[in-house]
């Protein structure tokens, strides 16, 4: 029989890391690696996801689960012993928006996706207490949809303001290794988990046949990849803004940032122009280079009562700009106020359309209700994602393109039975499709103010 790892041990030692870097913010911890032990791998091997692609080796969680014990136990005491040798990480390249860039995707092998997420758990209990209230990626509670929240409510409080946008340029990729070490010395000591994370860094990426080596960067994809990443700009990005950007300005700023996309906002533009200037040296510093043309400064103030339904009428009208997949600007409300809109980005939306086709395509002649359950499912996460207030316009019409590739590629099951939008209709009466609901509704603006009067 499979064991089943004792959580309340578990959750009593991450208590307990969690309480003494919480109590000692600037202590280095010299042990950590004994809280792993067999039945923390059980839980880590529990907590990984089982239905990834496999890795170098082939081989998938269920092969590896079939002698999970002995597996596990081998894996722990090389771990502990120094013998563990990472193994390469299988590279893909996925579609990156428009055009012919390509992000590259690291896929691990299992059992090295089980032990870093026994790493990933240790260190998230230490590092949950040094991160700031501005990050919102892959962290334990904490969801793109708050950041995105955090985000509208720091501009309504400004009326707007200038926002800068940050774009660092293949920061997956140039992450330096010195650098990195040097943070993470800073709060972790423990030899066991450097010696871990760095035979990962140096594992190399298997693509295309042969095994590469890199002097910077963490594959994209790897589960203790997102930690790694979160440490590093905690340190060069979270920590300076607070430290020594907030009190130089001279009006009110914000930061909100996700994994490595960040947005700043600010009253003043004397601010955001002095801060757009030191950015470059700051990153630079780190072996970082930001975007030249997506790194921008946006002057996103409320547009005057006297522009028309749609900000048009004047040459100051303000700009918009993307967040998490998400394009914000201004538009007048159903009362004619302007309010701050979010809508789904145009390459996002032509992306989830473009990904619903190729399906349609390969899963041409599948069974009707086959294809209709898959599309359903398709359709729920878009508007569990992107159905925010105001957005129901967007959700509509990505559901209308949906129809239009359905009936497209079932027209092309057959030269005879041609499908015509009258025999359509039939099939979504029969098949209906899920309309768009509002999964994420906000505060209104007027009532903000007021909330946040109470709560203090």
């Amino acid at each position: 029989m499979q064991r089943r790892p004792n959580l309340e041990d578990i959750s009593t030692k991450l208590a307990r890391i969690a309480e003494l870097a919480k109590e000692a913010p600037d202590m280095a911890f010299k042990t950590l690696a004994h809280h792993i032990d067999i039945n923390w791998l059980h839980e880590a091997h529990r907590r990984t996801r089982k239905d990834g692609a496999p890795g170098v080796d082939g081989k998938t969680a269920k092969q590896y689960a079939e002698n999970l014990e002995e597996n596990l136990t081998s894996l722990l005491n090389r771990a502990k012993s120094g013998s563990y040798r990472a193994p390469a990480v299988r590279r893909v390249n996925i579609p990156k928006g428009k055009g012919k860039e390509t992000r590259p995707i690291g896929i691990p092998t299992y059992e090295d996706k089980v032990l870093q997420r026994a790493v990933v758990m240790v260190m998230d209990a230490v590092y949950e207490q040094n991160f700031l209230d501005c990050s919102y990626g892959f962290r334990p509670g904490r969801s793109a949809h708050q950041a995105l929240e955090d985000l509208r409510t720091a501009m309504m409080e400004v009326h707007g303001g200038w926002v800068l946008e940050l774009d660092i340029r293949k920061f997956f990729d140039s992450m330096d290794h010195k650098s990195l070490r040097e943070i993470l010395r800073k709060r972790v000591l423990d030899g066991v988990l450097l010696r871990l994370i760095g035979k990962w860094l140096k594992a190399g990426v298997l693509e295309d046949g042969a095994v590469t080596h890199s002097k910077a960067g963490t594959p994209q994809g790897g589960v203790v990849s997102p930690l790694l990443a979160n440490i590093y700009l905690h340190e060069v990005l979270d920590t300076w803004f607070a430290r020594d950007v907030k009190p130089r300005m001279k009006g009110k700023t914000h930061l909100v940032r996700y994994a490595d996309d960040a947005v700043m906002v600010f009253s003043n533009e004397e601010d955001a122009r002095r801060v757009l200037e030191v950015l470059p040296k700051r990153f630079a510093k780190y072996s970082m280079r930001l975007h030249p043309d997506k790194t921008r400064l946006v002057k996103f103030h409320r547009p005057p009562k006297s522009e028309g339904p749609k900000g048009k009428g004047g040459s100051g009208r303000p700009g918009s700009f993307d967040f998490l997949g998400f394009n914000y600007h201004w538009e007048r409300s159903r009362k004619g106020n302007w309010v701050i809109r979010q809508s789904t980005a145009k390459d996002r939306l032509n992306r989830a359309i473009a990904r619903v086709s190729e399906w349609c395509r390969r899963h041409l002649h599948d069974a009707l209700m086959d294809q209709w359950k898959a599309l359903c499912a398709k359709l729920r996460g878009h508007y569990g994602y992107y159905g925010v207030t105001g957005n129901y316009r967007a959700l509509y019409r990505f559901r209308q393109r949906v129809i239009f590739i359905w009936r497209k590629w079932l027209d092309r099951r057959s030269n005879r039975a041609r499908v015509n939008w009258r025999r359509m209709n039939l099939y979504l009466k029969r098949f209906p499709l899920p309309l768009p609901w509002i999964a994420h509704s906000y505060i209104p603006e007027q009532r903000i103010p007021n909330l946040r009067s109470r709560m203090r």
